[in-house]
């Protein structure tokens, strides 16, 4: 086991996650909350405006969940996957720096839907780096602090941001202004965190630049559907992610929404978000520790578990006590479930494709948000209620451990085996 400390490489990729966690959060807790006051002004309803919420969500995932596939066969060509990260990630600053501008609630909305497409362009750059920045045996320990430290670090901002707004009026601020210069900071600490990962971050694993290397990048993205239908271990993964990681995406951008549906004061849904950052932080490094002991796919299975549990305790919530106990266990498992499944997935995928691979992964992922975020506002819309949408999320939850389950199969192994013997050959 290696035991070895951090390199610098390894802190600078994992200084993204304290980046852009920034802006994650506050899709989850001010970003919702100042939307549906915003709507509110205007007569929308509440249940209305949870729903354009979550349709502008899932407008933002479709869009990278189309591009990301293509972009990461770019990506994984010699020296394009740094430039392409940043310039999603300019283009997520610059957005959430926009939101700032007092503007109307469909305006307000389309500049989010800009920012979240930068963030999560970025992603598929960013997760698929972890190949070339560490080994593979440091990957789940790494991935794991790097969600780690990206929730107890994405605190800073957002607890600035928290008092900022709260104390607005003491300070001879209008809650609207506190909360623009919120989203200019939050933008701001985003790019100067940043700026570590471009300053040392090199692609050690690639396919060597053609002459039309646009033209050849289409060419192997047509080649990776045929090794996917090959290689079932991913296949079926990647088919388990979408339906597990439905619920928790969802969950984690439609919690704020949720709460003030079922009557849970801002206050209240703020500072427990802000505890389910702080508790995230040891239990992400716990999940990641305790995989140099147990394997990770054990692991990510009982994180499922622990999803689909919450999910059902979610039906019944209507209590405040009981959004703060859900939060704490949203953290519980938040943080170690998406650091697993990415360094799980990197470990079964050939290096020097990491992009175009991440890419896809990108789909599975933000295609289940899609869909995830989908459901909870049409289903909101039609019974009246957010429950039904929870209802649903518990169920995909529950489909996604089976395919998870099925995916270790000891038959899926072979394929991925022959792939990790032969991906050296295109570094």
């Amino acid at each position: 086991m290696n035991e070895k400390k951090m390199t610098l490489l390894e802190k600078s990729w994992i200084l993204y996650d304290v980046a852009n966690s920034a802006f994650i959060l506050l899709v989850s807790t001010i970003i919702p909350i100042y939307f549906k006051n915003l709507a509110t002004q205007n007569g929308i309803s509440s249940s209305d405006s949870t729903a354009f919420f979550s349709y502008a969500i899932s407008v933002s995932t479709i869009i990278v969940a189309i591009l990301g596939p293509t972009l990461g066969s770019v990506g994984d060509t010699k020296g394009y996957k740094k430039p392409l990260f940043t310039f999603f990630l300019i283009m997520g600053v610059l957005g959430l720096a926009s939101m700032a501008i007092p503007v109307g609630w469909i305006i307000f909305l389309a500049l989010f839907v800009v920012a979240k497409v930068g963030c999560s362009g970025s992603m598929i750059f960013y997760d698929s780096m972890l190949t070339d920045i560490t080994e593979e045996d440091r990957m789940d320990n790494i991935s794991s602090h790097g969600y780690a430290w990206g929730y107890i670090g994405s605190c800073i901002p957002f607890t600035i941001s928290l008092v900022l707004i709260m104390f607005a009026d003491k300070i001879g601020l209008s809650a609207t202004v506190a909360t623009s210069i919120a989203f200019i900071l939050n933008a701001a600490w985003w790019f100067c965190v940043t700026i570590p990962l471009l300053k040392k971050y090199k692609q050690v694993y690639y396919v060597e630049k053609q002459n039309n290397f646009v033209k050849e990048s289409f060419g192997r993205l047509s080649k990776f559907f045929g090794e996917l239908k090959k290689n079932k271990k991913v296949f079926f993964f990647l088919i388990a992610f979408f339906f597990y990681i439905d619920g928790v995406y969802t969950i984690i951008s439609m919690a704020t929404s949720y709460g003030k549906d079922v009557g849970i004061s801002d206050n209240n849904l703020l500072f427990a978000l802000l505890l389910t950052q702080i508790v995230a932080f040891p239990c992400a490094i716990i999940f990641g520790k305790l995989s140099k002991k147990i394997k990770s796919d054990k692991l990510i299975s009982i994180c499922i578990l622990g999803y689909a549990a919450i999910s059902i305790f979610a039906l019944q919530l209507d209590k405040t006590w009981e959004f703060w106990f859900l939060a704490v266990c949203v953290a519980v498992f938040q943080g170690a479930i998406q650091a697993l499944s990415r360094s799980y997935f990197a470990k079964i995928i050939p290096k020097n494709k990491s992009s175009e691979y991440f890419g896809v992964f990108d789909i599975f992922g933000k295609g289940a948000s899609f869909i995830g975020t989908l459901l909870m506002g049409v289903s909101t819309q039609i019974s009246g209620t957010s429950k039904a949408g929870v209802a649903v999320m518990a169920l995909m939850i529950i489909v996604g451990y089976v395919f998870f389950k099925y995916q270790q199969n000891p038959k899926f192994n072979q394929y991925s085996q022959v792939e990790a013997v032969n991906q050296n050959s295109a570094k």
